[in-house]
């Protein structure tokens, strides 16, 4: 069947504006996603809080906790992947206003690494006290917010930001999948890991991360003051 031009014509721009909407961002970028992902939910320094919120239960609890808990970290990072052009709309805000936002609270959240502690925009000593008085903790707190709290759901909606189209969609999707796979396995071999490498290798680890952290957060607010005040570069106008 010939399709009369004009139809062709308009089928060809179609599928050449689908074709422009699925855009993927660079393949370094995923892989830099990734990383950050993981030292932004860092199970070693959740370690020591599970080890203590568990301390005296059966296998049994110590694993179901670590189940329930790195599957409620997927949900919520898969959801706010997908709802993050959403929230930014209803709430007005720019992509490069969250992501100075977002980078500040990660940026924090790596300075209370660095000094091994767990930052107070995680988990304040109220909900500390609280946690050490509940029956199931899979979900809250260490699910929420200990494992995915702002700094994960900021970078995870800034990630999504960074493309369009499905393929771009599932790569993201996967690699949140992969990530809480890791620390779910980190949550299984809690008592081997802490026993290994104790208290002060989990330090070192944990600020090793914080390190990492603090420079992506730095990368990322510097890329967000760029787009809004394109004068600090020289290039207004």
């Amino acid at each position: 069947m010939i399709l009369p031009p004009c139809i062709g014509a308009r089928k060809r721009v179609s599928w050449q504006r689908n074709t422009a909407e699925e855009t993927m961002a660079p393949w370094p970028e995923y892989t830099r996603f990734a990383i950050s992902l993981f030292a932004i939910l860092t199970p070693f320094a959740a370690i020591p809080i599970y080890l203590g919120l568990t301390q005296g239960r059966s296998k049994a609890y110590r694993d179901r906790t670590a189940d329930v808990a790195a599957f409620t970290v997927a949900c919520v990072l898969v959801f706010t992947a997908f709802a993050g052009d959403v929230v930014l709309r209803l709430v007005g805000t720019s992509l490069d206003s969250f992501r100075v936002g977002g980078g500040i609270v990660l940026l924090l959240m790596a300075l209370s690494m660095l000094s091994a502690e767990v930052s107070r925009v995680q988990q304040t000593p109220g909900e500390k006290d609280e946690a050490e008085h509940r029956e199931a903790i899979g979900v809250v707190p260490l699910g929420l917010p200990l494992i995915a709290g702002p700094g994960s759901i900021s970078a995870v909606i800034i990630q999504m930001q960074r493309g369009e189209g499905l393929a771009h969609q599932a790569v993201i999707a996967g690699i949140i999948v992969f990530i809480c796979f890791l620390v779910w396995g980190s949550l299984r071999l809690a008592a081997p890991i802490g026993a290994r490498l104790g208290r002060t290798g989990l330090n070192i680890v944990n600020r090793l991360f914080g390190l990492l952290l603090a420079a992506i957060a730095v990368e990322i607010i510097a890329t967000g003051l760029r787009h809004l005040f394109p004068g600090l570069t020289g290039t207004a106008g």
